[in-house]
């Protein structure tokens, strides 16, 4: 009869702490839908793998399913490059390749990533624990507010930081529409929120549509080697979007695939967030630090536009530079919403998605740069 009670025999503070915080994701899930698909088997996870004597991770020497998820899908990276195939099945690149230079608006708002290793490392005296450059790039990340990123460049460079990196990379993407507004009004003045911008007319060909997977990734291949398995997998998803020969895989991976990775991946990250590993200062800094990362990269973006504004006389919408991010679409609608209120007559809509598409691209090579800078450094 013991071994049936000993759960209830051996619960702490800490496991209840822990249940309580997986049941306000499932909450904040629930009633603000805020990132449900992922908060919602976060919160779970946590709340599975904090009951005492939790068979899901581990039970008398025995792996549980969840930390067989975990080795299966988060050490060997494959559930982050399986969200990629799905997201690239989900992005029509036409929109940017209507607008090639909101490339650069999107390699810009990545600046966050490094201001914020840069930050950590020159406040590693001043922090109230010790944090490595590779955990510092590890934090940076969540600059892109891309979750798949976030937990690909984790996985390998801070494994202990997983479950907060996590949990910070899909909350501050829910958090878009109240972290990003203060930050571009800061930088902007009224006359520069009102700027229009004429939509393209431009048709792109289906030759250029799928030309422009195989092109980048060759591309981000020569140039960033380690980013291969991040962009390859994006261009592939995108690449049997656009072939046109492909349809029921098309379909299958913006569906079936993506909502059960989607699934899985949150279970098992909810899985990592063992009230030992969690309750701890560092997960306060890693969420204040990624705060900082994500509010530098909107920030980038933003100056970005108007410093090359200086010098050009087809002039965009400064909001447009905070779209660069990797929140798709949450920024770019955010963008849209933003102008909407200076003017209800003017519609940037499409420029703010084309920088919010390319950010997705500098997002990946971004998380492959980091991967192949750090450990050069060290």
């Amino acid at each position: 009869m013991e071994v049936l009670f000993q759960g209830i025999l051996n619960v702490s503070a800490q496991s209840f702490i822990m249940i309580g915080v997986g049941i306000v994701l499932i909450m904040l899930a629930v009633k603000k839908n805020y990132e449900p698909m992922l908060l919602l088997p976060i919160g779970f996870g946590a709340i599975l793998v904090n009951l005492p004597f939790s068979a899901v991770w581990e039970f008398e020497g025995e792996i549980g399913v969840l930390q067989v998820f975990y080795n299966a899908g988060i050490l060997t990276e494959i559930f982050p490059v399986l969200i990629f195939v799905a997201v690239g099945a989900m992005i029509d690149f036409s929109v940017l390749l209507k607008n090639p230079k909101m490339l650069f608006l999107g390699a810009a708002a990545q600046f966050g990533i490094f201001a914020t290793v840069v930050v950590v490392v020159m406040l590693s005296g001043v922090l109230p624990l010790e944090i490595d450059l590779k955990s510092a790039a590890a934090i940076g990340i969540l600059g892109t507010a891309d979750g798949p990123t976030s937990i690909f460049v984790a996985a390998r460079f801070a494994p202990h930081l997983l479950g907060p990196i996590t949990v910070a990379a899909y909350s501050y993407m829910a958090l878009v529409p109240i972290i990003q507004p203060p930050i571009i009004k800061a930088l902007t003045t009224k006359q520069e929120r009102l700027m229009r911008m004429d939509a393209s007319d431009k048709k792109v060909s289906k030759t250029a549509l799928i030309m422009f997977p195989i092109v980048v990734t060759i591309i981000a291949g020569l140039l960033v080697p380690v980013a291969v398995p991040l962009v390859g997998l994006l261009m592939f998803g995108n690449l049997i979007r656009e072939s046109g020969v492909l349809e029921r895989l098309s379909k299958t991976a913006q569906n079936e695939l993506a909502n059960l990775v989607t699934l899985l991946l949150g279970i098992t990250i909810g899985a990592t967030m063992y009230y030992y590993y969690f309750l701890r200062l560092s997960t306060l800094v890693v969420l204040g630090l990624g705060l900082v990362a994500f509010s530098f990269d909107t920030a980038g973006g933003v100056i970005f536009v108007k410093i090359l504004n200086i010098f050009s006389k087809n002039k965009i919408n400064p909001m447009i530079g905070a779209a660069g991010i990797s929140a798709f679409p949450m920024s770019a609608r955010l963008v849209q919403k933003m102008a909407s209120e200076e003017d209800p007559t003017n519609f940037i809509l499409m420029p703010a998605v084309s920088a919010n598409v390319a950010g997705q691209v500098a997002s990946a090579i971004a998380g492959g740069m980091v991967l192949a800078i750090v450990p050069w450094l060290l």
